[in-house]
C-alpha cells in the first residue's frame, strides 16, 4: 500500500515512520490541491457529530470522501475481498475500503472537492453535496474509476 502511495518501495519498513511519511505526503496534496483551485485553504478541520460547521472545503473532502469510499466499496465487492482486511486501517470494519478510497485521494478525492468548494464559494447559493455527486459521477464515469480501482485490487492481492 505505502508502495502505491509513493511510487515505490520505501526503505524504512516501519509502520510508524510510514505513517508519518504518509501523513506528510497527505497535507502537502491537500495544499497543493487548494492552490491549484485557488481555495483559501486552513487544514483539515471537522467535527464528525457537526460535519455542517465544517468550513466549504472540508465540507466538500468530507462529501468527496464519501463518493470515493463508496466507488471503492464497490470495487472491493466485485473482487470478493474482505472490507475488514486493512493494511494501512487495520481498526475499522471497512479498512480495506478505507486503504483503496486513499490510493485515490491526490489523484480523484481532493480535484474533486476542491474544484466543488470553489464552485460554491464564487456561488453560495449552489448546493455543495449535489455539486459534488454530479462532478463524482461525471469523473467516475470519463476516468472509469470503479474498473481501474478493481484492477489495482486484483494486483494488490496477486488476483488474476
Amino acid at each position: 500500500m505505502y508502495a502505491i502511495r509513493f511510487g515505490g518501495i520505501l526503505p524504512d519498513r516501519n509502520i510508524e515512520v510510514l505513517r508519518g511519511m504518509e501523513g506528510v505526503r497527505v497535507k502537502e496534496s491537500y495544499r497543493r490541491t487548494a492552490e491549484r483551485y485557488c481555495v483559501p485553504w486552513r487544514g483539515r478541520h471537522y467535527d464528525r457529530s457537526d460535519p455542517m460547521a465544517a468550513d466549504i472545503p472540508n465540507q466538500a473532502i468530507n462529501h468527496a470522501a464519501t463518493f470515493v469510499e463508496a466507488a471503492a466499496h464497490l470495487s472491493v465487492a466485485a473482487v470478493g475481498a474482505l472490507p475488514p482486511l486493512g493494511f494501512v486501517h487495520e481498526d475499522a470494519a471497512i479498512a480495506f475500503v478505507l486503504d483503496i478510497a486513499d490510493l485515490w485521494r491526490a489523484e480523484l478525492t481532493l480535484p474533486l472537492a476542491f474544484s466543488s468548494a470553489a464552485k460554491a464559494m464564487r456561488d453560495p447559493s449552489l448546493n455543495l453535496e449535489r455539486t459534488i455527486r454530479y462532478e463524482a459521477a461525471a469523473r467516475f464515469r470519463k476516468y472509469r474509476v470503479i474498473p481501474k480501482m478493481i484492477d489495482q485490487i486484483k494486483s494488490l492481492l496477486n488476483v488474476a
